[in-house]
């Protein structure tokens, strides 16, 4: 890449379009993007016009903001992916997985996508108390049991059939209510999570 930053490149062709594309299909201004990559709305207007060339930070950053990939950015074709996934028969009900704290986690979802899907098994009196703060938004649903979700200040008591959907920066406590434990759907935001490589394939995320 161009070392100053300034004057045009051809080293990542089609980079700008691409850029400016994904920023007006997310909605954003240039202002809003800018702002939330970091940058100033000044240079992120000369990365969409190709004036100047991103840094490898700069696309993890504008990546992260547009929910997509720096493999996306740069043109590369994913794989295909099956967007099908089977249930395990019989002896799903029985958790099997990752384990973290007495968590039981199955991935619920495909791999390598923005959005993590997990079938989690919590115990009762496992981790309850610990509280997490990271990046990323987080939506669980309730299947089975009690579940006590603490936002902030706030203490929620879910049941099967609630749901709870927040920004993950808010400090978050999430345990079982009584002995049977609970079992719930999760998603987050895999792509804004700085965490993400603790996920199933690669580990057991916390939430």
């Amino acid at each position: 890449m161009n070392p100053s930053g300034a004057g045009t490149s051809d080293e990542l062709p089609g980079v700008a379009p691409r850029l400016r594309e994904l920023r007006r299909s997310r909605g954003l201004t240039l202002e809003s993007a800018a702002g939330r990559a970091g940058l100033s709305p000044a240079h992120l207007s000369r990365l969409e016009t190709g004036r100047r060339q991103p840094s490898l930070p700069m696309l993890l950053g504008l990546a992260r903001v547009y929910g997509t990939t720096v493999s996306e950015l740069l043109g590369e074709m994913p794989p295909e992916r099956d967007a099908i996934i089977r249930g395990a028969g019989p002896t799903e009900a029985a958790p099997v997985g990752p384990e973290a704290g007495g968590w039981l986690y199955r991935q619920a979802g495909g791999a390598g996508r923005a959005m993590q899907a997990l079938r989690v098994r919590v115990p009762y009196g496992a981790e309850g108390d610990l509280v997490r703060v990271h990046p990323g938004e987080e939506w669980l649903y309730v299947l089975e049991g009690g579940l006590r979700v603490v936002l902030g200040e706030s203490v929620h008591d879910l049941g099967p059939g609630d749901s709870a959907h927040f920004d993950s920066l808010t400090p978050h406590r999430i345990g079982a209510l009584d002995a049977g434990g609970a079992s719930l759907l999760f998603v987050h935001t895999l792509l804004q999570s700085p965490v993400a490589e603790l996920c199933p394939g690669s580990g057991a995320h916390r939430l």
